[in-house]
């Protein structure tokens, strides 16, 4: 009889023991079946989303996980060639986009017929405040000289902009809440754009701390004001545009996405893989040095914000006129 006690006490152990491995595998998701995995980030190398996913990428590789990560950039038409590569891609989890908001401007200025639900959310990583950047030869300092000048200068004020992005959805604001008018000249992204405002080719640009401090410390460009509620720490001396009465908060939140029907399981693995990251202390503090804030939320979450943002461009975009239904 004993004997029989103890052969279903370790039968139920056994059991036991067998769910909680299977419940932990679940949990951490499965892996995709390719030797290496592609995150496609769709600007060129060395711009501000670039940077942003090789810190994660790196950090991700490190921890032994396979498959590993590997960052192909694709850049063409304001990120829309690469999202729209990547939306076409095998639904198995060896292929991830890098998102920020672009991918919601791009659909409602009409560049692209598709936006942020024809993929599947993955992980949001970061935010990034952005920055009205000027180059040096600019006639003016601040952001409230910009609007003054632009107003006595209607469409004369040159701002360097990928069409239809963030880069240019930031000075529509700004155009909206100030009353001034902008010249646009387009460019395919943060890196070109940056290049010509140190070429003097533009007076105007969006840009951010990330890919623009040692030309800011330099004093090779100016920031004329930065987009936040409250002053960056890592740029004291610079106003927020709300403290020089321009209404405007805006910045970048990026995300990792998946093409639509990856199988839930494999979208829990990478999740798993960049939450890890986003706790790792190496990552936190290369994206805060670089004035951007580490904001992890899983893939259900980043759905809802998605959702959220969506809503909220939308609104704005019908409200400044930039709405354009497909």
């Amino acid at each position: 009889m004993r004997k029989s006690i103890l052969s279903k006490a370790a039968l139920a152990l056994s059991v036991s023991a067998t769910m909680a491995i299977s419940l932990s595998a679940q949990a951490q998701g499965t892996a995709p079946k390719c030797s290496t995995a592609q995150l496609v980030v769709p600007w060129g190398a060395g711009g501000d989303t670039d940077i942003v996913f090789r810190v994660y990428v790196d950090a991700i590789n490190k921890s032994g996980i396979k498959p590993q990560l590997q960052v192909v950039n694709m850049g063409g038409q304001g990120g829309n060639k690469g999202s729209g590569e990547v939306r076409k891609a095998k639904p198995d989890g060896c292929t991830l986009l890098a998102i920020h908001e672009s991918v919601i401007t791009s659909f409602l200025t009409g560049r692209v017929k598709y936006t942020y639900d024809a993929f599947d959310p993955v992980a949001l990583v970061s935010y990034t405040p952005s920055i009205v950047g000027a180059t040096s030869k600019a006639p003016f300092k601040t952001a409230t000289e910009m609007v003054a000048y632009a107003k006595k200068n209607p469409k004369q004020v040159t701002a360097g902009v990928t069409l239809g992005s963030t880069s240019h959805f930031i000075f529509l604001l700004i155009e909206e809440a100030t009353g001034a008018s902008f010249r646009y000249v387009s460019y395919d992204g943060t890196r070109e754009r940056n290049t010509a405002l140190l070429a003097g080719n533009v007076l105007l640009g969006e840009t951010n701390i990330l890919s623009a401090k040692q030309y800011l410390a330099e004093g090779a460009l100016l920031a004329l004001g930065i987009a936040t509620e409250a002053r960056d720490k890592q740029l004291p001396n610079v106003q927020t545009l709300k403290e020089q009465k321009i209404p405007v908060v805006y910045g970048l939140a990026r995300g990792v996405v998946a093409p639509k029907g990856t199988p839930a399981n494999v979208i829990k693995f990478w999740d798993v893989a960049f939450e890890k990251a986003s706790k790792d202390p190496a990552v936190i503090k290369a994206i805060t040095g670089a004035s951007s804030t580490v904001m992890y939320k899983p893939a259900a979450d980043y759905g809802a914000f998605l959702k959220s943002s969506f809503a909220e461009h939308e609104k704005l975009a019908i409200k400044i006129g930039m709405y354009k239904k497909p």
